[in-house]
């Protein structure tokens, strides 16, 4: 099979020809689709997230096409593999309903080989079936950009003025679910961004405009999607008396120093780690009656680096898919 192969900080991917993974027990065999290319692809191919699996295929946003199983699905069902690949069902956190903390936990196109491939396996455990009506490119961002970003509003409570902070590919899914429910969407972006201002007031966004200056309201709550640091402080500010700052990334720049009158007021700050399998089954279940429509860019396999490369100057407007 062909797949983009990374093997070192600083190198770029390279397309190699590898052999066809093997099916093992508990396991599915996919035809890959359409894999999401994600900011923690690049937290791992810029030596952010220490000691990767080398070589390793990237990519953790899988929609693929199953030509094997070891029994939960027929050949040809589609479904979807997200970043969570494999956790050990023993500990404390498997058995209560936090599998996403387990300290055993493997992740797909970290510690497994993921979907910047033609083939891949994945344990059926963490396979979702991908609901009807998407085609494959726009299906892909709603295994992680789409699980985790929903994981986060979960995370803000009944926040009805909510910030997101940061409007990539999580920040334009969440978006349209939050005005489904009737909350109040403000965007923060960088500034002078016309452009992704207006993508996210294109999809309900009530403000959108500078992170740092804030909006003209006081917000219940705030989601950090971008990994800048310094939008946590920030975000403190902007938010009420008893707010939420909810820091949705798996990789952050350092939090500067702040004046504890930021969090007095019991203001909280928490962090977002992966997702349950609890978290797809709804939110997958959820996405097509909102409907939760995604915006994307496709890329050939072999043109992987330039993906990353856009997603690296924030040039793509909604999520970058690779289609083999």
């Amino acid at each position: 099979m062909r797949a983009m192969v990374f093997d070192s900080t600083g190198v770029p991917l390279r397309l190699a020809e590898l052999s066809d993974p093997e099916l093992a027990g508990g396991q599915a065999l996919l035809r890959v689709r359409a894999c999401g290319v994600c900011r923690t692809d690049l937290h791992i191919v810029d030596g952010e997230l220490a000691h990767p699996k080398l070589p390793l295929v990237l990519g953790h946003q899988i929609v693929g096409e199953v030509l094997d199983s070891s029994g939960r699905f027929e050949r040809g069902a589609r479904v979807g593999v997200p970043w969570l690949g494999w956790t050990c069902g023993e500990c404390r956190y498997c058995l209560s309903g936090l599998e996403n903390l387990c300290d055993r936990a493997r992740f797909t196109g970290y510690d497994l080989d993921g979907g910047f491939a033609e083939l891949t396996v994945a344990d059926e455990r963490y396979c979702f079936p991908v609901p009807d009506g998407y085609p494959d490119d726009q299906a892909a961002p709603l295994l992680c950009a789409g699980l985790i970003g929903y994981r986060s509003l979960r995370f803000a409570g009944d926040a009805e003025r909510l910030g997101l902070y940061g409007f990539g590919a999580s920040a334009h899914i969440v978006c349209q679910v939050a005005v489904s429910q009737g909350r109040r969407v403000f965007a923060g972006t960088r500034a002078g961004d016309d452009e992704g201002q207006a993508f996210a007031r294109s999809l309900g966004a009530e403000w959108a405009g500078d992170v740092l200056a804030g909006p003209p309201d006081e917000l219940d709550a705030v989601i950090v999607f971008a990994p800048v640091g310094e939008l946590v402080p920030a975000a403190l500010r902007h938010v009420r008396k008893s707010g939420v700052v909810v820091c949705a990334g798996i990789h952050m720049s350092d939090i500067p120093t702040f004046p504890y009158e930021l969090l007095w007021g019991e203001r909280s700050v928490r962090s977002v780690a992966n997702l349950t399998r609890a978290d797809g089954e709804e939110f997958l279940g959820l996405a097509p009656s909102i409907p939760v429509r995604t915006e994307v860019e496709r890329f050939p396999l072999e043109e992987a680096n330039a993906a990353l490369d856009r997603l690296r100057d924030g040039s793509v407007r909604g999520a970058a898919v690779l289609v083999p």
